[in-house]
């Protein structure tokens, strides 16, 4: 496959520039780089999914498959569009996992590795983040394919679910199936990855083999957080203020149950001021439903002894009693906010807890704003849409919309999820910063055990059990 002369508009007017790239028999590509690069877009050229400006490729590939968040994010859409609850009056489940994946004779084996047999007769709309990655590994691992394109392939997924995957692609590589692989974290490529092709500012920077392409100090600059952070501005609005005591969550006996299956129930959970929380678990545990229900996202939060900040759920208090003492990041918050709006807005979005802003931009509002996107590093991208930026720097922005009001209690379900190596460090610095100022309260979710900091001494561990609910054990480290 060969590459000459690319370029190719982009949703921000820049153009994606590949003056020449070559992919050889026997080769294993990795496209890697910054967010917002073009690393997906290039890897959407291996299929001809973007429409060339100038330039060809030779032996372009008919029979792709692509694994991405993205392609996650389709399908999602898509059972959004065919809810028909509205006009029925009635829950609806969606498609079905069974029949999705159908037939089921064919992926026996990947269903049971990937631990989602009790999930056939739920709807696909239903799932976890982790789990809805599953079944799409399902349909892309059963197919044959020219070429399977892997973008991010392990993001969302428990360690045991990237064990399993990595055996998988391990066998393929073997056969000499061929694969690209669009990468954020280096330290996830496999060992059979030979080459490298390096992304920035929509320009493919460098490329050639692996070990070299990433010993080139203009790279290494490109991958490693070493920068001062910048002050944090100050919070726009006092700290929340409790009476002596008062916890800032109190959850007595909590459970959480759909259908015929329970999560969890007997749930003792008490959070103080100043406790940061690791909450760790595999895929489908129900991490995400225990959080929906402290932000006011999951209605069972109404039939539990709930008590936040001071007030008893089902007292009579507003959602947004609740919601102004939050920050959240997390996939399916990305995935939701579908709303037209700039990247600024969304930022501004986090002082009104909106999904998109529907009232003007007060001047210093937008001045905190502004002072947020410069410490991300996204103040050029302020006037843009959001739909039109990378899903990494979807995530900043996200994240950025999570802190401009400094809340009581942080909530980072997976916040670094899409991210390239720099952003994940200066995120991870950022955590470490807001411990050490001691204004926030974070609960941290995530798959990748070296991503919590050292000061998060509690931890709250979900063990499954074999009818499908989980054990949950709070406990503290250090």
């Amino acid at each position: 496959m060969k590459f000459e002369a690319i370029r190719a508009k982009l949703h921000d007017g820049r153009y994606l520039v590949v003056d020449q790239w070559q992919i050889d028999e026997g080769q294993y590509w990795a496209i890697t780089g910054t967010n917002g690069s073009g690393k997906t877009v290039l890897s959407c050229l291996l299929g001809g999914r973007v429409k060339l400006s100038h330039g060809t490729i030779q032996s372009l590939r008919d029979n792709i498959a692509y694994v991405s968040l993205e392609a996650q994010a389709e399908l999602i859409e898509h059972e959004r569009k065919v809810d028909e609850s509205d006009l029925t009056d009635m829950a609806y489940k969606g498609t079905l996992v069974r029949d999705l994946i159908s037939p089921l004779e064919d992926v026996a084996d990947l269903i049971d590795g990937l631990g989602i047999r009790h999930l056939l007769d739920q709807g696909f709309r239903s799932l976890s983040t982790g789990e809805s990655r599953k079944v799409l590994w399902v349909n892309r691992l059963r197919q044959q394919h020219d070429l399977l394109v892997l973008d991010e392939p392990y993001e969302g997924l428990d360690a045991n679910s990237r064990d399993y995957i990595r055996e998988w692609l391990d066998e393929l590589a073997a056969k000499g199936i061929r694969i690209v692989w669009v990468a954020n974290r280096l330290d996830e490529l496999p060992d059979w990855i030979t080459h490298v092709a390096f992304m920035h500012n929509a320009e493919l920077m460098a490329q050639g083999v692996r070990q070299e392409v990433l010993a080139r100090p203009e790279v290494n600059a490109l991958i490693h957080f070493d920068s001062e952070l910048p002050e944090l501005p100050p919070p726009p609005a006092p700290p929340l203020m409790l009476a002596e005591d008062e916890p800032l969550v109190c959850l007595t006996q909590g459970n959480i149950g759909y259908d015929d299956r329970v999560l969890f129930d007997q749930l003792d959970w008490t959070i103080t001021p100043g406790q940061h929380w690791a909450v760790q678990g595999p895929n489908g545990c129900g991490k995400t439903s225990l959080l929906q229900m402290l932000t006011g996202d999951n209605p069972q939060c109404y039939r539990n002894n709930l008590r936040l900040f001071g007030i008893q759920r089902g007292s009579g208090e507003s959602i947004w009693d609740i919601k102004k003492h939050i920050g959240l990041v997390s996939a399916s918050l990305q995935w939701q906010y579908r709303a037209s709006t700039n990247v600024i807005s969304a930022l501004v979005s986090g002082l009104h807890d909106s999904i998109g802003l529907y009232k003007a931009v007060r001047d210093d509002d937008k001045k905190l704003a502004l002072q947020w996107l410069d410490i991300l590093g996204l103040r050029h991208k302020a006037n843009q849409s959001l739909q039109h930026l990378s899903y990494g720097e979807q995530r900043l922005v996200l994240i950025g919309r999570a802190l401009i009001k400094q809340p009581a209690l942080l909530i980072l379900d997976e916040p670094c999820q899409g991210l390239d190596d720099i952003s994940r460090q200066m995120v991870l610095a950022f955590i470490n910063r807001l411990v050490s100022q001691q204004r926030m309260t974070m609960l941290y979710v995530t798959h990748h055990a070296d991503e919590i900091p050292a000061e998060f001494h509690q931890r709250l561990l979900f063990q499954p059990q074999p009818d499908g609910s989980s054990i949950i054990l709070p406990m503290t480290t250090g």
